[in-house]
């Protein structure tokens, strides 16, 4: 007889890929039954040491017996997971649900299909479970079982499991290391000669932080063994002069490649063992190559890259540069013939970039790698840069190598670490290069060009921890088509650019509008200093120049000091001096430098030199960044960068701007980023609240979301004080839509389950009472005590004070009756405009706080003050949740209306403190409780002492997935 855990389907949604410690990568999935081969196979591969350490006695083979039981599993309380590579195990892990005796325990019958228990079913299952591990000696110290071990918790807490045991031999130490330093909170004990280790499963800062630090590590080590690579190949060489491999072959040998080449074509003659003029080894095949391969380049037509990448399995090579076309980029089949390549790399260990890519460069002296179509390696320096573009790629890497690329034996100013342009960039993304470059010493500033974002969360995630050591740029393509280009398969999210540039900047990310933007605010940052505040000094021999960039400092938000005019007789001699002094002085964190052409015969380099010696001279105090902008000066952009033969390491070069806005514009961004790294260093926190109840939202939202089947109606109780349905569209401002999920719209609450909710987490909201008729609005009106505010509900009305639905003030019966009739005289009859009756609330400035939940970006906080005007200018400012005490204070203060909130044009300020707090406890429900998928407040006005919640709306519907929570995995595909 089959048991009711017996039923549960193979759970699909536990398929997993991971990065491992090395930078290779496994398949996770659940075993089945059809596994039991490969599970002997496993176990034939493995030490009778490790064996014995699994099963504490010798154990050369598995029974029949154990085959069953080790593949036959129900999912619930009994699961085996297994790490993939090719179509071997490698590594396996299974728990069984134990109760309190330590003896197998099963899941009551009231377990719902995922596991989990409905509401009402009855006693909580055991919430224990034995693990136990087996991992390949060949793969140990890959950091297998640390992955096993996140996905299996993972399982576990699903199906309400909360706690693991393990006993483990005193000699195993590895296995021991796993679970300690595993982050979770543990106990252990000795008995009998065994250790016994017991830990809760809950997630703590601890084990996040372990995860992360593991995630970091091993997707940082997946790009460096690509971009370092000891040997490459370059398949799809032609016999002739042209063609997309036998371009790559040329970059590799004329950039000067330290490590070995090959070349491959099926179409070699079978006499060919070498390929002229290049001099390299030329094979037919990747079989004929007798030495290692690390790195593939794969430029074969589209249906001819399946064969190549199981030959590169078969070989052993780390990774593939596609640069074939044919893929996403071309419609549903290349989207098809895009997932079956990741599908086929990843099952062999292998990370791609693109396809349809561009390539990867690595400049470093002990690498030299141009695997690319450009036909130059750049000069080396300190920036990072990633395109989703290849055109966009060319263009970079052209216009930083005009700017001054510095000579090749020297660092320069706008000199390249590394370079990836991924293409449709199916597997590794931006990042991953975020992973390597965040300790990667050879990269000072990061530069990114991205078309679209495929784990906003996870992003700004990382984005955020490289800010807090180096500089991040990015440029956002296809900003305002709402999707995404051709050939990214990812998320859907309906955040609009506005809101994605505020998540960004949150982030520490520096988000410039253009390419050339892009590349001023680089080479700045990577040449010069931080600046410690805004102010800035201005110096050249043009008092026209001097006064744009004085009007460009201020338009930026900077605080120019009064410019000093040297005049057009100024020399360099003149110039040094100025800039010495400028330096030298306190009342100044930055200086820029502008220069007209002179009328005689002075050299552009003898003022390029006075400005780099003065520079370089500061004196005392914090260097402070140095710009110069010059009119047609051509030579002077050159001789800062440090071009000339004259230059020696060490000497600070100077970049040049052909105008004075995008100089300052760059240092402005640059001033930006310092204030965010201050505040950065300083957290802010989440604040506790004695008042919250958790729990008790947590139960009220576990009846509002049951289903209608007999736990509960999903509707709440539907009582209250005959309040109405509250107001908004339970959206964040302009995104269009809460889970994003139209198949499952969730539970829109009514107004008096809005208000419970609310209240758990002392938001309190004006009650506001149903008036379907004069009589009844005058008792409304007497029960809530006059002054009163009669209004519409109805959408086509809600918050439109401009239509006259809005009547306020009304202090008696009459003024009352006489509102009622002429707002049903004009606006429809009652039943059509749903009016309401509410107590007046103490004037202050209308605001409107909202939040949602973006399938791809996570819950976001919004705030803007409430009217046509804001709308009409999108005046918004959004922060991802959680929002700590700095981030809401900064929240109301970023919007350009703020103001209004702060005493302008003499008015009274208004308690914004109590703003920031009702700020703070909405992320909190929202970020406490993922169910609670929208929350609107509209109008909450904010008065001198302070504020009223006048309308409320909320929705709940099952949490999206979390893709930045739970165990590490790579994109799904």
């Amino acid at each position: 007889m089959r048991t009711p855990s017996d039923h549960h389907s193979y759970p699909a949604h536990w398929e997993a890929d991971v990065v491992l410690r090395d930078g290779g990568t496994a398949q996770i999935r659940p075993i089945t039954p059809d596994d039991a081969q490969r599970l002997v196979s496993f176990y034939e591969r493995v030490s009778d040491e490790s064996k014995y350490y699994r099963f504490f006695a010798p154990y050369p083979r598995l029974s029949d017996r154990d085959v069953h039981r080790f593949t036959h599993h129900d999912y619930v309380d009994r699961v085996g997971l297994a790490a993939i590579v090719g179509d071997e195990f490698i590594a396996t892990v299974r728990y069984d649900r134990i109760d309190s005796r330590g003896l197998p325990a099963r899941s009551p019958s009231g377990a719902a299909p995922d596991g989990r228990l409905a509401a009402g079913s009855g006693p909580a299952p055991a919430d224990e479970a034995e693990v136990a591990f087996l991992v390949q000696d060949a793969h140990q110290g890959r950091g297998v079982a640390s992955a096993l071990l996140e996905h299996i918790a993972a399982v576990a807490r699903e199906r309400a499991i909360r706690r693991f045991a393990a006993e483990v031999l005193p000699a195993n130490t590895k296995m021991i290391k796993v679970f300690t330093d595993a982050g979770y909170t543990q106990k252990r004990s000795f008995e009998d000669g065994v250790v016994r280790l017991e830990f809760d499963l809950e997630p703590t800062d601890r084990s996040l932080a372990v995860m992360r630090a593991r995630e970091q590590r091993a997707e940082a080590r997946s790009v460096q063994r690509l971009l370092a690579p000891g040997s490459v190949a370059v398949i799809g060489t032609s016999r002739s002069s042209g063609g997309v491999g036998r371009t790559v072959l040329r970059n590799l040998l004329d950039g000067g490649f330290t490590g070995r080449v090959h070349a491959v074509n099926h179409a070699f003659p079978d006499d060919l063992t070498r390929l002229e003029p290049e001099g390299v080894p030329a094979h037919r095949s990747l079989r004929a190559i007798e030495e290692p391969v690390d790195l593939a380049v794969v430029a074969v037509p589209a249906e001819r890259v399946p064969d190549v990448v199981a030959a590169c399995g078969d070989h052993g090579v780390q990774g593939l540069v596609v640069l074939s076309a044919g893929y996403a980029e071309s419609g549903r089949e290349g989207r098809d013939r895009q997932r079956d390549l990741v599908r086929q790399a990843r099952t062999y260990g292998m990370r791609v970039f693109g396809p349809n890519a561009f390539g990867v460069i690595n400049t470093a002296e002990g690498v030299r790698l141009n695997a690319s179509l450009s036909p130059q390696l750049p000069n080396p320096g300190r920036l990072g840069l990633f395109t989703q573009s290849g055109a966009i790629g060319i263009a970079l890497l052209s216009g930083l190598h005009r700017r001054g690329a510095g000579l090749a034996s020297l660092a320069g100013i706008a000199g390249i670490s590394t370079f990836v342009s991924a293409g449709n960039r199916a597997d590794v993304s931006g990042n991953d290069l975020l992973q390597y470059w965040y300790d990667d010493p050879q990269t000072d500033v990061v530069l990114m060009y991205l078309e679209s974002i495929g784990n906003p969360r996870k992003f700004t995630r990382l984005a955020k921890r490289t800010a807090a050591v180096k500089p991040v740029v990015v440029v956002k393509g296809a900003r305002h088509t709402g999707s995404a280009p051709t050939g990214h398969a990812v998320p859907t999210t309906r955040i609009p650019d506005a809101t994605v540039s505020d998540l960004l900047r949150q982030a520490g990310v520096i988000r410039v509008d253009t390419v050339t933007e892009l590349a001023d605010t680089g080479v700045l940052l990577a040449s010069q200093p931080l600046p410690a505040g805004p102010r800035v000094a201005i110096l050249g021999n043009s008092e026209s120049l001097d006064l744009i960039t004085y009007d460009a400092c201020l338009t930026e938000g900077l605080r120019p000091l009064p410019p000093r005019d040297l005049t057009t007789a100024a020399t360099p001699e003149d110039f040094r001096r100025a800039l010495t002094e400028a330096l030298a002085d306190d009342s100044c964190d930055a200086v820029v430098v502008t220069a007209i052409p002179w009328v005689g015969d002075s050299r552009a380099d003898a003022l390029a030199t006075a400005v780099r010696e003065a520079a370089q001279t500061s004196g005392p105090g914090p260097d402070k960044p140095v710009a110069v902008v010059h009119l047609e000066i051509q030579e002077l952009a050159a001789a800062l960068a440090g071009t000339g033969e004259e230059s020696a390491p060490g000497t600070r070069r100077i970049p040049a701007y052909p105008a004075a806005e995008r100089a300052v514009r760059a240092l402005a961004e640059a001033v930006r980023y310092t204030r965010w790294r201050q505040e950065a260093a300083e957290p802010g926190r989440v604040p506790e609240y004695d008042d919250i109840d958790e729990a008790g939202a947590a139960a009220d939202i576990q009846v509002l979301l049951a289903p209608a089947d007999g736990t509960g109606d999903g509707t709440g109780d539907g009582t209250g004080d005959g309040t109405v349905a509250g107001t908004g569209g339970g959206t964040v401002a302009g995104t269009g839509g809460g889970t994003g999920d139209d198949a499952d719209p969730g539970v829109e609450l009514s107004a008096a389950d809005t208000q419970r909710l609310l209240a758990r987490y002392g938001v309190s909201v004006l009650p506001a009472l149903s008036a379907p008729d004069p009589d009844t609005a005058v008792r409304a009106a007497e029960r809530l005590g006059f002054p009163v505010a009669l209004k519409p509900t109805a959408s086509h009305l809600r918050h439109r004070t401009d239509l006259g639905g809005v009547r306020l003030e009304l202090g008696s019966e009459a003024e009352l009756r006489r509102a009622y009739a002429e707002l049903t005289g004009h606006l429809g009859r009652p039943e059509e405009l749903g009016l309401v009756v509410q107590r007046m609330a103490p004037r202050g400035v209308d605001t409107v706080v909202r939040a949602a939940i973006d399938p791809a970006a996570g819950a976001v906080l919004s705030f803007g003050l409430a009217g046509a005007p804001s709308e009409l200018l999108g005046d918004t400012a959004h922060r991802l949740v959680p929002v700590t005490g700095r981030d809401a204070a900064e929240l109301i203060r970023s919007v350009r209306t703020a103001p209004l909130l702060f005493g302008w044009r003499g008015s009274k300020p208004v308690d914004t403190a109590a703003l920031e707090e009702l700020l703070l406890r909405v992320s909190r429900l929202v970020d406490d409780h993922p169910e609670v998928v929208a929350v609107d407040l509209e109008p909450v006005v904010v008065a001198q002492h302070g504020l009223s919640v006048l309308g409320a709306s909320a929705r709940l519907a099952p949490p999206p997935p979390r893709t930045d929570l739970g165990p590490r995995h790579m994109p799904a595909y």
